[in-house]
């Protein structure tokens, strides 16, 4: 916490910054989130046959080792699963859907939703083979930001995963997100413990960083042959020697 934010109450004790006119924060809403390379739609059914055979381009199951559920071999077990998250209001699944092929390629959802102190997480995410490192994958994740933080007006954005994760790790620093700390067996999941590490983007930094994404998605960042030009994190160093 910033010195500048800290006040002192009336027995000269340090506390935190005032939120006199905080008001609490609207729920996501099950609606479309569009972007310029993908769109995410409040899950459905109807991913159903899409999902299933692009999470199918993992052969393996590498995907689904960090995920509490899964890997389905038969669609009708993963159909009943979809259904289930159909139901839920938190998790709130959404579809990646690429605007070329418009077919289902991943999924994400919001959760531990906490409109009245303005916090939310990211997690079950799960990018199939046909939009991981592609820039359906940062737009994805890009366009949820956007949602909590200038439409619902969320002050704190969340990040957790397992701290063996190596990849997710990775993926969360790429995006902007702060690592805050490890939650030593925080929970288990597939019979095994799980020590969670923390991440999160605050309301005053995501003016930087949403100026930083919209630098690295716009077209001319990519060449005839999709490839970019300027690496993320190049936008957002670039971006944080302006404001410094």
């Amino acid at each position: 916490m910033s010195s500048d934010n800290i006040q002192t109450n009336e027995l000269g004790q340090p506390i935190g910054q005032a939120l006199d006119n905080w008001q609490a924060c609207e729920r996501p809403s099950r609606t479309v989130m569009m972007g310029q390379y993908c769109r995410l739609e409040p899950v459905s059914e109807l991913h159903t046959e899409d999902l299933f055979a692009a999470f199918g381009e993992d052969r393996t199951g590498y995907n689904w080792t960090y995920l509490p559920y899964g890997p389905f071999d038969r669609v009708d077990e993963f159909t009943v699963w979809l259904q289930e998250i159909c139901r839920s209001d938190d998790p709130l699944f959404y579809t990646v859907v690429d605007n070329r092929s418009d077919k289902a390629v991943g999924l994400a959802s919001y959760l531990r939703i906490e409109p009245a102190t303005g916090v939310i997480e990211v997690g079950h995410i799960h990018f199939s083979p046909l939009m991981q490192g592609t820039v359906l994958a940062t737009e994805a994740m890009y366009l949820m930001m956007k949602r909590a933080f200038d439409e619902l007006g969320y002050r704190r954005y969340e990040w957790k995963c397992d701290v063996l994760n190596a990849p997710s790790k990775k993926a969360a620093q790429r995006l902007g997100f702060i690592y805050e700390g490890l939650f030593r067996q925080a929970t288990m999941y597939k019979q095994r413990n799980r020590d969670t590490a923390w991440f999160s983007i605050l309301d005053q930094e995501w003016p930087a960083l949403k100026s930083a994404f919209d630098s690295w998605l716009a077209p001319e960042n990519f060449d005839d042959h999709g490839k970019q030009l300027q690496k993320l994190e190049q936008c957002m160093a670039k971006v944080q020697g302006e404001s410094s």
